[in-house]
């Protein structure tokens, strides 16, 4: 039998050190820019540069890919580190349809989605079986790769641009890991959980737009 969708139980975790000022320090540093509006190409004309700071000047990109690495925590070994992996590949191949321009209906929605959809699973620590996790996450990872890709600066190099991009993301899933691990202290998964419902709130203001 398949595993069943269901909240995981609510034991209270065992008590362990504080959180890391490192750790602290380093999601602080990283979601700094997040504060910028989504897709708000501040820095065109660019190449590298241009493509590490997309995914992170567009609070609905930044929320989706931190929410891949807290779902990713939640559900634990194997998905813990194939999520994250499978995410950036994939999206790269949304970016390169893009550039050819192959267009796909509704990529905002599907941004959106993704975060709205990827909230709820680590709010209500949902866990479908491993294949599907990896499908749902390969799936809105297409949109945000074509976002990208559509909103290559002029005079930018694709590949670079690519490169940077996908580097980025892997950071932020890098992120959302190092913020889930906060469920091993104590208060640590009623914090994961909150930034779930977090996520899931932006998600849902961003297809309200999308929609509008």
């Amino acid at each position: 039998m398949g595993q069943c969708w269901r909240p995981s139980s609510w034991s209270v975790p065992r008590r362990h050190s504080p959180l890391p000022p490192a750790l602290v320090v380093l999601v602080a540093a990283v979601l700094a820019p997040a504060a910028a509006w989504a897709h708000a190409d501040l820095h065109p004309g660019g190449g590298l540069v241009a493509g590490f700071l997309h995914p992170i000047t567009g609070l609905d990109h930044v929320v989706a890919m931190v929410a891949v690495g807290l779902w990713g925590a939640v559900l634990g070994p194997p998905a813990l580190w194939l999520l994250p992996l499978a995410f950036p590949p994939v999206m790269a191949l949304g970016g390169l349809l893009a550039l050819l321009g192959v267009p796909l209906p509704g990529v905002e929605v599907g941004i959106a989605l993704s975060g709205l959809v990827m909230g709820l699973m680590v709010l209500f620590e949902l866990r479908p079986p491993l294949w599907l996790a990896a499908l749902l996450v390969a799936s809105f990872a297409v949109f945000h790769g074509h976002a990208h890709g559509a909103e290559l600066p002029a005079g930018a190099h694709p590949l670079l641009y690519s490169l940077a991009f996908v580097i980025a993301t892997g950071l932020l899933h890098l992120v959302g890991i190092l913020l889930g691990e906060a469920r091993r202290w104590p208060g640590g998964r009623a914090l994961v959980r909150l930034a779930g419902a977090g996520v899931a709130l932006v998600g849902l203001w961003f297809l309200e737009r999308a929609l509008a």
